[in-house]
């Protein structure tokens, strides 16, 4: 499993031109999800993104989690980050996970984090998304479980 991780000072999903979905601060995952994926590598990766520590303490450094400044999760499921992109000029998907086990794995994600996080969105797999942010810093993180 893939997550592109953003911090945001707000973002939001609309799906047919509604909003569906939206935090404050926080932080918008991109999610990708592949085709070996279990729930040790949701869960290990859940973890990792409710303590990585991309928010600034009182001296400004990057030493706080989202989970210790109470920000927003905002989760969206995102298939083209499992592209390969080695060869060639089009994008193979291969390494992707079909259809229903992404949304599986993706749904699954959301509940997960809906348990250990006060404020959790998120975007609906499969549907056509307009994603809206600002990225505070910027600062972008990829992480791989």
């Amino acid at each position: 499993m893939i997550a592109l991780l953003q911090r945001v000072s707000e973002a939001s999903v609309q799906i047919n031109a509604q909003r569906t979905a939206e935090i404050a601060n926080g932080l918008l995952v991109l999610i990708g999800v592949e085709r070996d994926d279990t729930a040790a590598r949701v869960d290990r990766l859940l973890e990792r993104l409710l303590g990585y520590r991309v928010f600034a303490d009182a001296q400004g450094r990057m030493n706080l989690s989202v989970s210790d400044i109470r920000g927003g999760l905002l989760l969206v499921p995102q298939f083209t980050l499992v592209a390969d992109t080695s060869t060639g000029t089009r994008p193979g998907f291969s390494t992707a996970a079909e259809p229903a086990t992404g949304r599986h794995w993706f749904e699954f994600m959301v509940e997960a984090a809906q348990r250990r996080h006060h404020q959790v969105a998120s975007g609906r797999f499969g549907a056509d998304m307009q994603i809206a942010l600002v990225n505070d810093g910027p600062v972008t993180f990829w992480l791989q479980s």
